[in-house]
């Protein structure tokens, strides 16, 4: 029989929950709620006037070739940061568990990049691959590779894959280490002398011991690219060349502070939370099947 912790008092449960709770409703559902009732409304740039138009926001939106555009954009921005983010971390990951004299100096020094604010990341970036003074970029033109990301929008969406991956590498391997000490070594010792090789063991034992591990962080991985990598790309490309890397969070920014086109906007804004909640939703209902706990 287990025991069960019991509160002296019946409120000070809720007291205890009240500050988390007063957090999520101000900072999450409120303004969920605006943007869904501001999305219905067509206002002016002031936002004296405004009028109920319905759906119509939503119609104009998903017929706009622009938004499309976004949309085709967030897609391969999302994916390849996220596969390329976790990829890399784990290979630095399974590297950095293999050696033996000064694993933890390696360890903190590739948790580092994580304490970089996006809006820095996106700097560095800039300056180490800006076509007229960037180091990277006289050594890929030393090359008579023709790097320009400011004219080139193939270019411009490499770069910010690459900086945006390389901000999440850090989080990512975090995780992938601690899951790999999780694993027991008697596991890898006894595949070894039943004569698996390396990559054998790899993965048929310790990447299906990660299952669960690689599961959070693709979830995590896919919001970070819809949403957290907006200083970067605002600080690297701002959205160009021509709308090349205006991704979907990115069109939100641009159409409701730049343009002030506050109904659109915030329908925008509320296509893109739906998105994102389908897409997670999917993650579980089917992804999740191919994870085995324990």
């Amino acid at each position: 029989m287990t025991a069960r912790g019991t509160f002296p008092h019946r409120l000070l449960p809720y007291l205890l929950l009240a500050p988390q709770l007063a957090i999520t409703l101000v900072f999450f559902y409120w303004p969920a709620a605006q943007a869904l009732y501001q999305s219905l409304l067509r206002e002016d740039p002031f936002g004296l006037k405004s009028r109920f138009v319905g759906l119509a926001n939503f119609r104009r939106v998903l017929s706009e070739p622009s938004y499309l555009n976004s949309l085709e954009v967030t897609v391969i921005f999302s994916v390849a940061t996220a596969v390329s983010a976790m990829a890399i971390a784990l290979l630095l990951a399974t590297m950095a568990d293999q050696i033996v004299k000064g694993r933890g100096l390696y360890r903190t020094l590739m948790i580092w990049p994580y304490a970089v604010a996006p809006a820095i990341a996106g700097m560095l970036w800039l300056f180490l691959f800006n076509p007229t003074m960037g180091t990277f970029a006289y050594m890929l033109r030393s090359t008579g590779y023709n790097w320009d990301p400011l004219l080139n929008g193939n270019q411009a969406m490499v770069l910010i894959i690459a900086a945006a991956a390389w901000k999440q590498i850090s989080y990512n391997f975090l995780f992938f280490v601690a899951g790999l000490q999780s694993i027991p070594r008697t596991l890898i010792e006894a595949a070894a002398i039943d004569g698996a090789g390396e990559t054998k063991r790899f993965w048929t034992i310790v990447f299906p011991l990660l299952a669960p591990i690689t599961f959070f962080l693709l979830v995590i991985n896919t919001t970070y690219a819809f949403f957290d990598t907006f200083g970067i790309i605002h600080a690297v490309t701002g959205g160009g060349p021509g709308k090349a890397t205006e991704t979907l969070v990115y069109k939100v920014y641009n159409d409701g502070f730049v343009n002030l086109q506050l109904g659109s906007s915030a329908a925008q804004s509320v296509i893109l939370m739906i998105i994102v909640i389908a897409l997670t939703a999917v993650q579980f209902r089917y992804v999740e099947k191919r994870v085995h706990y324990g």
